[in-house]
């Protein structure tokens, strides 16, 4: 019978700003466990009289990085918990932490199949652990990563993902801006819909690829149905997506 993943008192060692909403706090934990890109740790704040909120975070950090993990977790409207990580806690600081959780929504360099990767905003969170784990182990899966952002000023991990882009020869990425471009942008302005996937996925769908999908439920919704019409198998889509709350599902 597999034992229930307990609680444990992280320390907070690292804080930094990857955007104007989104933090990334790296946890130093007593009980590390090595975990599964794509998996998540649940978050839990408990006030004097006794109220407790919980949420759930997708790690960022590749497994092979031991003794801590890192969090990046995004500012949202009466979010709880994010407004306290934003707003309240600094380096040094301890907060209760469960993990590593899930099982369905994982991705290890083992699965030699190309890698697609759909991200809308923080939902690129679980897909970089992937892609920090397929550099650490020196694996040459082909990956393309797909990324939609409301303005280049909203991408998360901009300039890591621009270094390891032109690093690594076979990581492809694409980004559609929703909202505002930079000047001269000749790429995609436009939320992801069916052309756009068929460009990006193309060279793969003859390969079986895996596929993973994260951001807000109607994007990855939308996603999902057309990558099922652009002819790729369902078994090989995992999706994962997250309310207006913040917290993952």
């Amino acid at each position: 019978m597999t034992q229930p993943i307990g609680w444990q008192i992280a320390t907070i060692t690292g804080i930094k700003q990857e955007t104007p909403k989104v933090k990334t706090f790296t946890l130093e934990l007593p009980d590390w466990k090595r975990h599964r890109p794509g998996q998540h740790y649940d978050l839990r704040l408990t006030a004097s009289d006794g109220y407790q909120a919980q949420r759930s975070y997708s790690i960022a950090s590749e497994p092979e990085r031991e003794g801590e993990i890192d969090l990046s977790i995004e500012l949202v409207d009466d979010g709880e918990i994010s407004s306290y990580m934003h707003e309240v806690v600094a380096p040094g600081d301890r907060i209760e932490v469960r993990g590593p959780i899930g099982g369905y929504f994982v991705w290890e360099a083992g699965m030699a199949d190309p890698l697609l990767l759909i991200a809308g905003g923080s939902g690129i969170v679980p897909l970089m652990a992937m892609i920090r784990h397929r550099t650490a182990v020196n694996s040459t899966v082909p990956v393309r990563l797909l990324y939609s952002s409301r303005s280049p000023e909203d991408v998360i991990y901009f300039e890591e993902l621009m270094q390891r882009r032109a690093a690594e020869k076979e990581l492809e990425i694409f980004y559609t801006f929703t909202r505002s471009q930079p000047q001269g942008w000749t790429g995609y302005s436009r939320r992801i819909d069916l052309p756009m996937l068929n460009e990006v996925a193309g060279p793969f769908i003859k390969a079986n690829p895996w596929i993973f999908v994260c951001g807000p439920t109607s994007m990855v919704e939308l996603v999902a149905n057309n990558l099922l019409q652009a002819g790729l198998p369902a078994g090989r889509i995992k999706t994962e997506r997250f309310g207006p709350t913040g917290s993952s599902s």
